[in-house]
């Protein structure tokens, strides 16, 4: 073979090992893609009828930056029982994200679910032994909670006006829990807020993994013994 020939040879496998490399770094979210939101495709962008905490923010902005923070802060993906129930801020799961989402607006997860298991157990086959300090930090226990108390929406990730900010969603059978963006892709399906250990936390996921359950949660259409307001003492 011909020195032209191999050179040749070479620069193809340069390049195409270069562009399989940059292909699966935009897979996997490392490199930045161009975002959309909402407007770009004339979406109207629904706001929650309540403002637990009474911040002035609805209940689904707050959702969507408790989750944005998390996923600011980065941290190191870490399951590990930890007494009193909830990590530190640099460690978590993709649990973790719905929690900190919710207590952003007032609310204690951990509380309402553990209160949820104690009256109806039968919701939570999961559960053998109660236990608050980790029980609402598996996935399968966030979707029998907001089963019984979200409103149940589409799976189909091309119904794009569907998918909401502040909008959780569960994946792979109950493997993995997430929270919907209010930034989307140029298909418009929103990026999604999650914990898998990944580079980026706020990513364009919806299609990589299959969507189970998509749930928007109102207040207003929840009993007022099922919600307990976030203790900040």
């Amino acid at each position: 073979m011909g020195k032209k020939r191999r050179l040749a040879l070479m620069i193809v496998g340069v390049c195409v090992a270069a562009l399989t490399m940059v292909l699966v770094l935009q897979y996997y979210g490392i490199l930045p893609k161009l975002t959309y939101t909402a407007e770009n495709f004339e979406i109207d962008v629904v706001y929650s009828p309540c403002d637990f905490n009474g911040n002035g923010m609805d209940d689904y902005t707050d959702f969507l930056l408790g989750a944005k923070q998390d996923a600011e802060n980065h941290p190191t993906y870490d399951g590990q029982y930890v007494a009193g129930g909830y990590p530190p801020q640099d460690i978590g799961v993709c649990t973790d994200v719905i929690w900190r989402a919710f207590r952003e607006a007032g609310y204690s997860l951990r509380d309402m679910v553990d209160q949820d298991v104690q009256r109806y157990p039968q919701r939570y086959p999961q559960i053998q032994y109660r236990d608050p300090n980790i029980d609402f930090r598996r996935v399968k226990n966030l979707w029998a909670f907001f089963q019984a108390y979200g409103q149940e929406l589409t799976t189909d990730i091309s119904d794009i006006q569907q998918w909401q900010p502040g909008d959780i969603v569960i994946f792979d059978g109950g493997k993995h829990i997430g929270m919907v963006s209010d930034l989307r892709n140029r298909k418009g399906q929103p990026y999604i807020l999650h914990n898998g250990g990944q580079f980026r936390r706020e990513e364009d996921y919806l299609g990589r993994s299959e969507v189970a359950a998509h749930y928007r949660f109102d207040a207003s259409l929840v009993p007022d013994d099922v919600l307990v307001a976030w203790d900040q003492t």
